[in-house]
């Protein structure tokens, strides 16, 4: 016989558990702490809208770093580093030609989880006042400025 999980108590419910089988069913098929800390790590990595462009771009196949940085706006060195990142993260893969590196997603569940997200956030109507125009028709996709700093005019 399968031990029943124990279930804690949220002090804030009427009632202590509503439907004990469902939250044990529900319990015993949860992933490990380490499954979710993993998954939560790619959900960051998502979170990043240049990485988040980056990985957009490459829905359409292997590009080079420079042809990254021309498509998301970031520059070659933010791009390089971001695809560092999501390489030991195993979300994308390169491949080298001569000096050249292409990179591409790793595999199907990677573009999945990009349809899927891209998908939701076409056919939800979410409201952000802070958005202007043309943020929110993704003219940049790279991180925005801090408030406060500006650039050296140059001479």
């Amino acid at each position: 016989m399968t031990p029943t999980p124990q279930v804690e108590a949220n002090d804030s419910c009427t009632s202590r558990v509503v439907d004990a089988p469902r939250v044990a069913a529900v319990v015993g098929r949860m992933p490990a702490e380490t499954a979710l800390v993993d998954t939560a790590d790619v959900f960051g990595l998502l979170s990043d809208p240049g990485r988040l462009g980056l990985l957009l771009a490459l829905l359409d196949g292997e590009l080079c770093v420079c042809d990254l940085a021309a498509v998301t706006g970031l520059s070659e060195s933010a791009t390089s580093h971001a695809l560092r990142l999501l390489r030991a993260h195993r979300v994308v893969t390169a491949r080298r030609d001569g000096r050249m590196a292409y990179y591409r997603l790793a595999d199907a569940h990677v573009r999945m989880l990009l349809d899927l997200a891209v998908a939701h956030t076409e056919h939800t109507d979410a409201l952000h006042p802070e958005r202007t125009d043309s943020a929110a028709r993704g003219v940049r996709v790279g991180r925005p400025r801090r408030p406060g700093r500006r650039r050296r005019e140059k001479p």
